[in-house]
């Protein structure tokens, strides 16, 4: 069963806070920690387990959480993320859910950044402006839009930088000096680093060149770099961490609860809880 949750934006007088982002990777620099980012796909296998996740990724260490917006055709991701949007999908779940868990997360005392992971089509329907204020007034902090390059991205840029919220780009290891170049100019918050030349999905061994490849980043920012696609164990995550600020693992975590996806919410849950704690090693 779908729980419903209040769709209606949030209305919101506040001045911006710094961002939780830099916050979050400025303490963590200070411990030396390095950031681990788990993905929930919103409405995957259901928002009961979305909504009660959150907060055991916190208990489990997560530093920062990715809540991906469901879309007909994540062109970015392996089969994995796609099912599980597709699973969402079916459940109801549009782009106003994202916001709508965010703003409940927020209520229910959740602190942690959180980040919409989605695709540029469903906002530009919901509105550039009017996503962004929402997203601002529920209480996300910074919004990955994969399939929008650099080149186009300057009015969802200007809004997220009046409304306070980071807007996180990403670069291959295919990337051009140039490319790079764009992307540090616009991004806030961290770069996101995809690992490796292809989709989502976890894999059994890192991509060689990494460090090449930050190292050519580092020339050109010094944002915090955080590392993506194929990133599954605690040792994925040590070896990221001499070399980067954080660790994103998306597929690797939807993989477990998928294999338990019709186990009662409990065990989800105590599953996801588990989980992101193993990846401290």
């Amino acid at each position: 069963m779908v729980q419903t949750l209040d769709t209606q934006p949030t209305q919101s007088n506040d001045t911006p806070r710094p961002s939780r982002i830099a916050e979050t990777f400025a303490r963590l620099k200070a411990e030396g920690r390095t950031a681990v980012l788990p993905y929930l796909t919103v409405g995957y296998p259901d928002l009961e387990t979305t909504l009660a996740g959150v907060p055991a990724i916190v208990r489990g260490g997560g530093d920062l959480i990715e809540l991906g917006m469901a879309f007909s055709d994540p062109l970015a991701d392996g089969v994995t993320v796609q099912k599980a949007n597709q699973r969402a999908l079916e459940n109801g779940v549009n782009t106003g859910t994202t916001i709508a868990v965010a703003r409940q997360l927020r209520a229910e005392g959740v602190e942690i950044p959180l980040i919409a992971m989605g695709y540029i089509n469903p906002i530009m329907r919901y509105g550039i402006e009017r996503f962004v204020a929402d997203c601002a007034a529920a209480g996300i902090d910074g919004l990955i839009v994969p399939d929008l390059p650099p080149e186009e991205s300057d009015e969802l840029v200007e809004t997220c930088r009046r409304h306070g919220r980071d807007f996180i780009m990403l670069l291959a290891p295919t990337s051009p000096e140039r490319r790079i170049k764009e992307v540090v100019r616009r991004a806030s918050g961290f770069i996101y680093c995809i690992s490796l030349t292809g989709i989502t999905g976890a894999r059994a061994e890192l991509q060689e060149g990494l460090a090449d490849y930050l190292a050519r980043i580092r020339r050109y920012t010094d944002l915090p770099l955080v590392v993506g696609f194929g990133i599954s164990t605690a040792k994925h995550v040590a070896q990221v961490g001499e070399l980067a600020e954080g660790a994103i693992v998306a597929s690797a975590l939807l993989n477990r609860l998928a294999e338990i996806e019709d186990a009662p919410l409990p065990d989800r849950i105590a599953a996801i809880e588990t989980f992101v704690r193993g990846l401290r090693g």
